[in-house]
């Protein structure tokens, strides 16, 4: 399933069959200069800025970010993405582009949360990243270059505190438990800053694993299982995954930024 900055997008022929109806920049402009004024938040300014010559932009203020985006490349975006070209799916959208906006320093150490992400491109470790929950999402936070160590610190330390309060569902199925969070899936993970109380609540719910290892695929559940099981489960799926004993997973390094 891939995600983009407005949701979901649609494949094959629903895919295509959207693709026809291009957003008009005018229709944006009026769903724009009607929703704004209700998506801007403390701290958050959002509004139309007309531009000589240069049609209208989207411009979004808030802490140390700022941007500003013509309409007409956000239309474009929004038709290359299969939104439907009616008020409802552009409203959707945009709520959901605002929604995905970059994470301000204040943001994260406020109400950031530790979860696992992929370090690389290539997904081949993974470590720790801090993200914020906007609705169902989470945004990873990427620090700004004026953000000092010791605030950086700051922030992983509460965030991982925060971590610990993250409500999850386990389920035993056979020789596994699966870790999940019912509206951000990327929280599944946050589990792990605390792996040995994960490995008492499985022992709890009647699965004994001495030798718990974790399959972390970021973005989905967590698998937890003994060695072989695990090994087995991660080479059998069509996703990247890493593969570690769950003692090593507190270990891993602080990343300073998520890939989505």
């Amino acid at each position: 399933m891939t995600t983009t900055l407005f949701g979901t997008a649609p494949s094959g022929r629903l895919f295509h069959r959207r693709r026809a109806a291009a957003i008009d920049v005018a229709d944006l402009h009026e769903v724009a200069a009607e929703l704004l004024p209700r998506l801007a938040a403390p701290g958050l300014h959002l509004s139309l800025v007309r531009r000589p010559g240069a049609g209208t932009a989207l411009h979004v203020e808030e802490d140390e970010h700022t941007l500003r985006v013509p309409l007409t490349d956000l239309a474009d975006d929004m038709s290359r993405a299969g939104v439907p070209a009616t008020a409802a799916g552009i409203a959707a959208a945009l709520r959901s582009w605002v929604a995905r906006r970059p994470v301000t320093d204040a943001a994260a150490a406020g109400t950031g949360i530790a979860v696992l992400d992929w370090c690389d491109a290539a997904q081949t470790a993974v470590g720790w990243a801090v993200v914020v929950v906007r609705g169902e999402i989470a945004v990873p936070w990427e620090p700004s270059p004026s953000a000092r160590t010791v605030e950086l610190h700051r922030t992983r330390s509460a965030a991982t505190g925060r971590a610990h309060d993250v409500p999850l569902e386990l389920r035993v199925e056979g020789p596994l438990a699966l870790w999940s969070h019912p509206r951000a899936p990327v929280l599944a993970s946050s589990a792990l800053v605390a792996p040995d109380l994960m490995l008492h609540r499985i022992t709890a719910a009647g699965l004994s694993l001495p030798d718990m290892h974790v399959v972390v695929t970021p973005h989905r559940p967590v698998a937890c299982a003994g060695p072989g099981v695990a090994r087995r489960l991660a080479g059998q799926a069509s996703e990247a995954s890493v593969t570690l004993p769950w003692h090593r997973v507190v270990d891993l390094p602080w990343i300073s930024s998520a890939l989505s």
